[in-house]
């Protein structure tokens, strides 16, 4: 199959560094935005001031308002609107087509993964995930990034990834989609949770620990879901909880530093706060796990939190109290 053409859908700051990542690979690439204006900005002066702002842009990155035929398909808005999206698109467009999701967030109200929508709604597709410690500025800038690429198909995850492979981005094949997929969802969960313990001034040895219960946490999700914890001493796993929960550059993490600090999450919104998936996810999560019965201790108090349930000083008092037992 020919790998030369590629369709970012989506024109906020992670669908451009995707642009950016896959041009920079050699590929032709479309990007495709709701806003004209947008588009133009980037076809004649090659920068999306709106979403990159500063980064200078590949000229050979264009820009339209309407999905195009590819060779690769990326989605590349946010979790939520995904099922929107793929509604809007016409059924063929993506039929037999691999399809990378590069969002990170669980459905509401249907606890979906990326890929179980992507199945619903273009079953000809072939899906992959995307996920890995990456920010939308470094990948752009063409620094230095590792992430995982995960497909069902050994050989044609090996084939995707290196097609979009360049100098500076490097997707590692796996075969674990729902690790991958739970990894990258809860990671921005966790995120929030090590945001609001530093918002609360409690100090590096409590996000340090809260790292690592996540991480353990996380395992048992994955576990329950029939993905390999394997998956998670990878890039898509403890490489991102990392990067994502100690970054003042993670938007998970800076909205948990406000509600630390003691505001409620619709001020924090109301106030212009940029999108952080976590926010999102956290009920999902939460009566996800319920749902499979899994022990998740971290995820429910992130929920309480960002739903106004409790504040984080009571959340650490209960997580503090909660009964002592082996680690392993």
């Amino acid at each position: 199959m020919a790998l030369e053409t590629v369709s970012v859908l989506g024109g906020g700051a992670w669908g451009t560094a995707l642009a950016q990542a896959a041009a920079m690979a050699g590929r032709s690439v479309s990007l495709m935005l709701r806003n004209a204006g947008q588009a133009a900005e980037i076809n004649e002066r090659h920068v999306n001031s709106t979403a990159l702002p500063g980064q200078e842009l590949l000229p050979s990155i264009l820009a339209t308002t309407e999905a195009e035929a590819a060779d690769i398909f990326i989605l590349a808005v946010p979790a939520q609107a995904t099922r929107t999206l793929l509604t809007s698109l016409d059924p063929e467009l993506l039929k037999g087509k691999p399809v990378i999701l590069s969002a990170k967030g669980l459905e509401t109200g249907t606890l979906a993964r990326q890929s179980e929508i992507l199945a619903d709604m273009a079953p000809a597709s072939f899906g992959y995930v995307l996920s890995g410690p990456s920010f939308a500025g470094d990948v752009a800038a063409g620094r230095p990034t590792a992430v995982t690429l995960a497909g069902d198909d050994a050989n044609a995850t090996s084939d995707l990834a290196a097609a979009l492979a360049g100098p500076s981005f490097r997707p590692y094949a796996a075969d674990d989609r729902i690790g991958v997929e739970i990894a990258g969802a809860l990671k921005n969960v966790y995120a929030l949770a090590c945001g609001a313990v530093d918002g609360a001034q409690l100090g590096a040895s409590a996000r340090s620990a809260l790292i690592a219960r996540g991480y353990a946490e996380m395992a048992r999700m994955v576990s329950a879901l029939g993905g390999s914890a394997h998956t998670l001493t990878g890039l898509a796993g403890l490489g991102d909880l990392t990067l994502t929960c100690t970054s003042v550059q993670s938007r998970n993490y800076q909205f948990g530093m406000a509600l630390g600090a003691g505001r409620r999450t619709a001020d924090i919104l109301a106030s212009g706060a940029r999108l952080a998936e976590g926010v999102a996810t956290a009920p999902v999560a939460a009566a996800l796990a319920k749902s499979l019965d899994v022990d998740a201790p971290l995820i429910d108090a992130v929920d309480a939190v960002v739903a106004g349930r409790a504040d984080i000083a009571t959340v650490v008092a209960g997580l503090m109290s909660r009964p002592l037992k082996r680690e392993h």
